[in-house]
């Protein structure tokens, strides 16, 4: 592997590694008090020790992350389809799902424990709200972005608006919906650790809470890392899927236009 291409793959690897060689010399330098802002020596140190406790946080929110993820992308490819299906629904329902992501989670989570109380529902609603947007409005796109002439084609073909759908414009579609679970996946931890501030026993957000209530700065940092890890694992194992489903469906297409 040339020097070039060992650059381009781990230059995102080499920049955070400088950002955290700086940041380490930074705070030494200026000698800043580390309930201020620890080492990254500190927080890798604490990380470690505490990580006993902490794995039973880590399970807790992933689980909650997964669980929501699933729900609110269900959801958003459920709506898309509707939405897609009935234009005449889209034009009434749309500019509402706008406006829903207008409402900061943070606010909607107190009134989310009023009217549900503090079990599991209110933090699944939560995370659902924050995933199925970006799912719906990618499907949606890759559901009008299907090449007209194949629309044509099966159309003459005496295809109905279903088989339509199923057939062509979702497996088309596939792309994008991925697109969306990228996005969603990496929120769905973000929506679980605000969650998990509603009143939860157990989880990141949790620990976090507990950590800057008593000034441990390196323990809020730890939590910020795990977070952060936790959204680019997500993101990573979507991503593979993606390959693996994408390049699957393009053979299948290979083999569909050598057969004809």
């Amino acid at each position: 592997m040339s020097g070039r291409k060992i650059w381009k793959k781990g230059a995102p690897f080499f920049l955070l590694l400088l950002l955290l060689i700086v940041w380490e010399l930074a705070t030494g330098l200026l000698k800043v008090e580390k309930w201020l802002l620890p080492t990254p020596s500190a927080i890798f140190i604490e990380g470690v020790e505490s990580f006993h406790s902490l794995f039973g946080h880590l399970i807790s929110t992933t689980n909650l992350a997964l669980s929501g993820f699933f729900i609110g992308s269900c959801i958003g490819l459920v709506i898309a389809a509707l939405l897609h299906l009935f234009p005449g629904v889209k034009d009434a329902v749309y500019p509402l799902l706008i406006l829903s992501q207008n409402i900061p989670i943070i606010v909607l989570a107190p009134l989310l424990v009023i009217w549900f109380g503090f079990g599991m529902l209110p933090k699944l609603i939560v995370i659902s709200l924050v995933c199925f947007f970006p799912l719906a409005v990618a499907s949606l796109d890759g559901f009008r972005q299907t090449p007209y002439e194949l629309k044509h084609y099966f159309k003459m073909m005496g295809a109905g608006k279903m088989q339509l759908f199923w057939k062509l414009e979702l497996p088309h579609s596939i792309p994008f919906i991925f697109s969306g679970l990228k996005i969603s996946a990496t929120y769905s931890v973000m929506g679980a650790v605000i969650s998990e501030w509603l009143g939860a026993k157990s989880g990141i957000g949790v620990y976090m809470t507990l950590a800057s209530s008593s000034f441990r700065t390196d323990r809020v940092f730890v939590a910020i890392f795990i977070i952060m890890g936790l959204s680019l694992l997500f993101f990573g194992i979507i991503t593979i899927l993606e390959k693996y489903f994408v390049s699957w469906k393009r053979k299948e297409g290979e083999k569909d236009e050598a057969a004809n």
